[in-house]
């Protein structure tokens, strides 16, 4: 495989982790950047730009990084919050008042960001195209009841927390989440990251094909199986799991333009590598003269909110407000890091104490929820290396 891109003096076992991801990990298609004080430090691309095609990957190809959208999207209230435009202990129905019914009068912001609302299903799964139109979404869930004591436990809102989130910031600012960010996130930062891709990069065809890929079969050890519990609830139909998962049935299709250019902001950001590496780093230092968060911010970001078994992912995951933490369930660089993985493989996250921001996307989705094997065997090059 031939790789392309830079690395810095010291981040060579980096790229060689890159390319035995296509050698012995089945990539197709990825790219890989790592910022480290505010400064790339790796920046590689190899593959096809679509996962069932033959057009090379190009520097500046994007992809739809599915839940890895989820940490931009958490930025969006902390910067709301840090401006002072949004109280985090102020109940949903203060900015959102339609929320309040069903017993969610106790739902408070800071719930939605740290999975402890109760709202990770509707009892109506939406259509794909309901699912597109951005009052919809939001509809439901203020029409839902919680399914357990708001606050008490948590639970992985898989798609929910993308409306809840919306409507927020749609309510505080008069704007939807993405436009939002491509004003004030995306744009400051020169990042190439969208929450609805704009038709002039539609049309250029920025974002490559996604698609499922199957894990290539390991040699010389056993194959790893999933816990029977976890199993068991993917395939129960009335488990939370895959209610959760289930909110928007049929899935859309995640390769037409309409989905790409809605604003789903639990799961359908398209980012470039660098755009969601660049991102990272802007929330723990400064790019280029634009940093976003203050260092309470990314305190409060980081600082534990949801620890434990969780109720959806059916594993022990760790919460902060919208990024999930280093852990078991998905592994960072270091005890202090912040993140999202996106469901079938990308990965964005940062690392306050090392300075290390990372972003991982590929064209090639498998079967992982949380700790790809691809996208952990760059974190462990990105340790080794430092």
């Amino acid at each position: 495989m031939d790789v392309n891109g830079t690395v810095a003096e010291g981040f060579e076992p980096v790229r060689a982790a890159f390319a035995r991801n296509f050698e012995a990990l089945g990539d197709r298609g990825a790219a890989l950047a790592v910022y480290r004080d505010g400064r790339k430090v790796v920046d590689l691309w190899a593959g096809t730009k679509d996962v069932d095609g033959t057009e090379p990957w190009q520097h500046g190809t994007a992809q739809v990084v599915r839940s890895a959208t989820k940490g931009v999207a958490a930025a969006v209230l902390l910067l709301l919050r840090q401006r002072g435009e949004l109280d985090l202990d102020a109940p949903v129905a203060e900015y959102w008042p339609k929320f309040k019914g069903h017993g969610k009068e106790r739902v408070l912001v800071r719930h939605v960001l740290n999975h402890r609302a109760g709202l990770p299903v509707i009892d109506r799964p939406l259509t794909p195209e309901e699912a597109l139109d951005p009052l919809r979404g939001p509809e439901a869930v203020a029409a839902q009841a919680p399914v357990w004591e708001p606050g008490t436990d948590h639970g992985y809102h898989a798609l929910t927390y993308g409306w809840m989130l919306d409507e927020l910031v749609r309510r505080v600012t008069g704007l939807g989440a993405g436009e939002w960010i491509a004003r004030e996130i995306s744009g400051p930062l020169g990042a190439e990251f969208w929450l609805g891709l704009p038709e002039a990069e539609e049309a250029a065809g920025r974002a490559g094909r996604v698609g499922r890929v199957e894990a290539p079969e390991p040699t010389g050890a056993l194959r790893a199986r999933p816990r029977r519990s976890v199993t068991e609830a993917y395939q129960d139909p009335d488990s939370l799991t895959r209610r959760a998962f289930a909110a928007i049935t049929p899935f859309p299709d995640q390769n037409e333009p309409a989905y790409r250019a809605s604003a789903l902001p639990a799961t359908n950001g398209i980012s470039t590598a660098d755009g969601l590496a660049r991102i990272y780093a802007a929330l723990i230092g400064e790019v280029d003269g634009v940093r976003l968060f203050d260092p309470a911010t990314v305190e409060l970001a980081r600082a534990e909110e949801s620890a434990g078994p969780d109720r959806v992912l059916v594993v022990n995951t760790r919460f902060g407000l919208g990024y999930m933490l280093h852990g078991s369930a998905s592994p960072f660089l270091g005890a202090g890091s912040f993140g999202h993985p996106g469901r079938g493989g990308s990965l964005g996250f940062a690392d306050p104490e090392t300075g290390i921001a990372l972003g991982y996307v590929t064209n090639g989705f498998r079967k992982t929820v949380t700790a790809d094997p691809r996208a952990q065997a760059l974190v462990r090059a990105v340790r080794a290396a430092l």
